[in-house]
């Protein structure tokens, strides 16, 4: 019998948008003089990045002053342009034929509601009531058995159980952010609380943050402690015109939306629009990776996940792109969840907030207008992106080992577990402390 092949994968999705913008760095400003408007228009330009204007400026600039004619840069112009080409489909090409399949077992089901599902990681301790995303699937906290934040937890002590949120049915496809929180999510934590035999911490990564803050000052005795992780807040604070250029795409998704939901490619695109050449960079890089070597492997892991994504109910499409980036509702006091505001000053257990600093999906300044309103939090900096401080090479140094710190300031874990070294109360961090200035770098 011939050896068994896996088909190739689909992706980078979607795959037609990131080969357009493979095209697109600095081309505009390779055609226009040094001095005209139009090159010096692409500063605020928007998908473009500046990074590419920039490049391909210098790139011309050099060439004039070597005396470089017009029909020399622009033949030395498309050699480079095929060589990137070159480079960016050997990279993709790697990736969609690379042998590497998730096998971890799923662990066991603890409760389950519609497609959504409690999955107990086990460990003989305290309760982890662990809250991820609604648009990515939840195994980036699950994700190789070198790579798991989640089995990491549990061999320290904690018992986690991961709300699966699964993907949206004809029931959810009607969901708003209150029927998630005031529903699903509570009926979730009294299953977690069930199991514990008292409250658990609650943990939010990325979006799920703001539905495990407004979870616990709903249900506050029903919760121990909040770790907010990658959570933003004041979604216009980076200055950037991004969030309500977003939000302005919202009329032209009206069609899709009429269907019940928000499909993977439209929401992938979407994410690509803030960093629109992350992807191109990231698998240009992969082309000059070992395929066999640990790095690799790491990649093409946290690709599968990104790549196999879940719709997004309509309603919370619409309450999100309009609410929160658009509106800035959270920051200004004015989402709500049925009917009351959702306002961190109301939050009395102990909460801990870690901010990546080289995040490119939630700006740091997003998540540090949170810290600001949560003034006795522990804040912990995490030299990290987004992705990478719970699945990156690092991510133990970076999350892991300071969570488990905190976790056993609260006296909910042994002294001593993970290396920790922090005393028994949380630090307190001031909210007019000065931030450290962003740093820039991959989402992963």
């Amino acid at each position: 019998m011939p050896p068994h092949h896996p088909p190739p994968r689909r992706g980078p999705r979607p795959l037609l948008l990131h080969l357009v913008l493979a095209r697109l760095p600095g081309l505009a400003a390779l055609t226009q003089p040094l001095s005209s408007p139009a090159s010096r228009s692409w500063s605020s330009g928007w998908p473009l990045s500046k990074p590419g204007q920039e490049r391909a400026l210098h790139l011309r600039a050099a060439l004039a002053a070597a005396g470089a004619t017009p029909e020399s840069f622009a033949a030395s112009l498309a050699r480079a342009e095929r060589r990137a080409d070159a480079v960016l489909l050997a990279g993709i090409s790697a990736y969609r034929t690379h042998p590497y399949r998730r096998a971890l077992a799923p662990p066991p089901v603890l409760w389950t509601e519609g497609d959504s599902r409690l999955l107990d990681f086990g460990g003989r301790g305290p309760v982890l009531l662990v809250v991820p995303s609604l648009i990515n699937r939840a195994e980036v906290l699950d994700l190789l058995p070198e790579a798991s934040f989640l089995r990491w937890l549990a061999g320290q002590g904690v018992r986690p159980l991961l709300l699966d949120w699964g993907a949206p049915g004809p029931l959810e496809q009607g969901f708003g952010l209150t029927d998630y929180i005031a529903g699903r999510l509570e009926r979730a934590l009294g299953a977690a609380v069930a199991a514990g035999g008292g409250p658990p911490v609650v943990l939010g990564y990325c979006m799920g943050g703001l539905l495990a803050l407004a979870l616990t000052q709903r249900r506050p005795a029903e919760v121990a402690g909040l770790a907010l992780l990658a959570t933003p807040w004041d979604f216009h604070a980076a200055g950037s015109a991004r969030p309500q250029a977003l939000a302005a795409l919202l009329p032209a998704l009206a069609p899709v939306l009429a269907a019940g939901s928000l499909p993977v490619d439209a929401l992938q695109a979407l994410f690509a629009l803030l960093d629109p050449f992350a992807v191109i960079r990231k698998y240009q890089a992969f082309a000059g990776l070992d395929p066999a070597s640990a790095a690799a492997r790491r990649f093409v892991a946290l690709e599968d996940w990104l790549n196999d994504g879940v719709p997004l109910a309509a309603p919370v499409a619409r309450e999100c792109l309009a609410g929160w980036y658009g509106a800035n509702a959270p920051a200004r006091g004015a989402w709500h969840v049925a009917g009351a505001p959702v306002r961190p000053g109301a939050i009395t257990c102990p909460v801990f907030l870690a901010i990546p600093a080289r995040d490119r999906i939630v700006a740091p300044a997003s998540a540090r207008a949170l810290a600001a309103a949560l003034p006795a939090a522990r804040v912990h900096e995490a030299a990290a992106g987004h992705i990478g401080m719970v699945a990156g090479g690092g991510a133990e140094a970076a999350l892991w080992r300071p969570l488990a710190g905190w976790l056993a300031s609260l006296a909910l874990l042994p002294r001593g577990a993970a290396g920790d070294t922090a005393p028994r109360r949380p630090r307190v961090r001031t909210a007019d402390r000065p931030a450290p200035r962003q740093q820039r770098g991959t989402q992963t």
